[in-house]
């Protein structure tokens, strides 16, 4: 599936690693700019899964236009070779629509597949393959998997997070159908007249704190029911799309296998990685990311960076 280009569209993107406030910060442009906000966030898009993912609150979606969140179900699966498409047309009916386009969300490989116009190939699931991965997976261990992959595909197998079996089992699923990624061909000039805005923490351990408060607020308002719920509706653990954290501990939990203070490390655990893997996608030194530190003052500096963006255009 070709990301046909767009030229001079204003596309505003924020990225960050988890529970930093993109959302928030989303909202406040949105508001400001006439904006409308797309979900640039791989677990958002099931249905169902709204607590454990922070995705937005209706009141929220009420109060501005969002697009591609509880768009699919948990049972089916999503991939990037999905989201470029749908993501591609939602701007252009944004635009069509006089407002402001805003990308959000902490999956660099969903952001860096849009904005710098990635071509991907749409291969369907191989159910005999995956099952013999699966059994590899339960005998020799994820970094089997990984080594095979680097043989594929070297470049996949860098781009991947390792730490996911369900990715691995992917990039090894379009390799052996497609080839080595290198041999692809990728539109690599960005379609978009962008600005990239980046949120970030003081340190690690602000970070971390936050992290952890989040996965808390997230039990008490109900998180546990939520996984119940997709529990007694057939789901399973091991789907992908429930391989997102928290989900899999949890519905340990509830089977007796866990306590639950034990789940919950685990769980916050499980956030700080991801945000250290998310710092890998959206590095400091990137010059495309104009980055702010968050605090009283950060609301201000975006809508000054963002004004003098579209002024300039």
């Amino acid at each position: 599936v070709t990301n046909s280009p767009i030229t001079n569209v204003p596309l505003l993107v924020i990225v960050g690693p988890t529970a930093v406030g993109k959302s928030t910060m989303a909202m406040q442009l949105a508001s400001r700019y006439f904006g409308e906000i797309i979900n640039g966030d791989s677990r958002q898009v099931y249905r169902g899964m709204e607590i454990g993912t922070s995705a937005p609150s209706e009141a929220d979606r009420a109060s501005i236009p969002h697009h591609l969140y509880g768009i699919a179900d948990p049972s089916d699966g999503f991939s990037l070779s999905q989201f470029i498409p749908l993501a591609t047309q939602t701007i252009k009916t944004i635009q069509y629509k006089h407002r402001l386009p805003i990308l959000v969300g902490g999956t660099g490989q969903y952001i860096n597949g849009l904005v710098q116009g990635w071509t991907v190939l749409r291969v369907p699931p191989n159910p005999a393959l995956r099952e013999r991965l699966e059994t590899l997976l339960a005998s020799d261990g994820v970094e089997e998997l990984s080594t095979r992959l680097e043989v594929l595909d070297p470049t996949a197998a860098a781009r991947v997070d390792r730490r996911n079996p369900r990715r691995v089992i992917r990039a090894i699923e379009v390799a052996e159908a497609t080839g080595p990624t290198s041999d692809a061909p990728q539109k690599l000039t960005p379609p978009y007249d962008m600005f990239i805005l980046g949120l970030t923490t003081r340190s690690r351990a602000e970070l971390h704190n936050r992290i952890d408060e989040r996965v808390d607020k997230m039990i008490a308002e109900g998180w546990i029911e939520e996984v119940r719920s997709l529990m007694a509706k057939g789901y399973a653990a091991n789907l992908p799309a429930l391989s997102s954290m928290g989900y899999r501990e949890l519905m340990q939990h509830l089977v007796g296998e866990l306590p639950l203070e034990e789940a919950v490390r685990l769980i916050k655990l499980a956030h700080h990685r991801l945000a250290r893997n998310q710092y890998t996608w959206f590095k400091a030194t990137d010059p495309r990311i104009h980055w702010l530190v968050i605090g009283n003052k950060c609301a201000k500096e975006a809508e000054a960076l963002v004004s003098g963006w579209l002024g300039s255009r």
